[in-house]
């Protein structure tokens, strides 16, 4: 007897909190200088990859080789543009350029693949964009233009990493074959740079978060996400994601002891009324 999957949004729910996880991370590792971005991306991969593969394991049977070089790479421009670009750009700006262009190539692909969302897709989607820029606007300011351009690389790279995702027979072995050949990647990266600058370091705090981005928020939670994508659309995939800077401040209230501001209440409830009002069908 085949084993019932879990609900497509519990399975939603979960991968967004390892996004937002992995947010927090980012911020506490790359923000104060515990670690540089080619380290953080190198050990993040590594530990996604260990984590992964164990976990593999222990279901007791052998991984397929299910992923592929093609979402390999685009995992790991995702990464390591993410990474250069988080200690160069303000917050704001830098959630803003990431989920544009991560909308811009869900939904620009699903309209030419001929999905074609609807008036309730389309409100709710600019509602929610409307509450990320409300979300973000005290701290935007002009960035450097090469940050920006590794910040949008980086959204479009995650969006063509989940359209490739759709349809996954074995979404743990998937990520954790894309994890894998991954890493080889991340590993050269961090030799040029070392070569170049001479500039990395790791301190153990940064190491910590680097080990658990990977192996928890990134290695789990990407596996959750490529099992949630297989019952959602193109659109619906890259609407939800509007939720993960919410996530991201309220986790940054909770647990970094950040201030909640009436801004953040009144930012979220657009930002999740948008995304509800999009996902939800009426009842006839």
């Amino acid at each position: 007897m085949t084993p019932r999957r879990p609900p497509v949004v519990l399975l939603t729910c979960l991968a967004l909190v390892g996004f937002a996880a992995n947010s927090l991370l980012c911020r506490a590792a790359l923000r104060t200088g515990d670690i540089d971005p080619a380290s953080f991306t190198s050990i993040r991969l590594a530990a996604g990859a260990i984590a992964l593969a164990a976990i593999v394991r222990l279901r007791g049977r052998a991984a397929r080789s299910s992923g592929s070089l093609a979402s390999a790479a685009a995992l790991f421009t995702y990464a390591i543009a993410f990474s250069f670009a988080y200690v160069r750009l303000d917050s704001g700006t830098g959630a803003l350029l990431l989920f544009g262009a991560v909308q811009l190539t869900m939904v620009g692909w699903a309209m030419v693949r001929g999905e074609r969302p609807g008036a309730r897709e389309w409100l709710g989607l600019l509602a929610a964009l409307g509450g990320l820029v409300i979300l973000v606007f005290p701290s935007l300011a002009s960035p450097p233009p090469l940050a920006a351009a590794s910040m949008l690389a980086a959204g479009t790279s995650w969006g063509i990493y989940s359209l490739r995702g759709r349809g996954t027979a074995d979404p743990l072995a998937a990520t954790s074959s894309n994890f894998a050949r991954a890493v080889p990647f991340a590993i050269v990266v961090s030799a040029i740079a070392w070569l170049v600058s001479r500039s990395a370091h790791v301190a153990p705090r940064g190491a910590i978060c680097a080990v658990a981005s990977g192996a928890v928020a990134s290695g789990i939670g990407y596996s959750l996400w490529y099992a949630a994508l297989r019952d959602l659309t193109a659109t619906r995939v890259g609407i939800v994601q509007l939720s993960v800077p919410v996530a991201a401040a309220l986790g940054g209230v909770l647990i970094l002891g950040e201030h909640p501001t009436s801004r953040l209440a009144i930012a979220s409830c657009v930002i999740l009324g948008g995304i509800a009002f999009a996902m939800l069908r009426p009842r006839r």
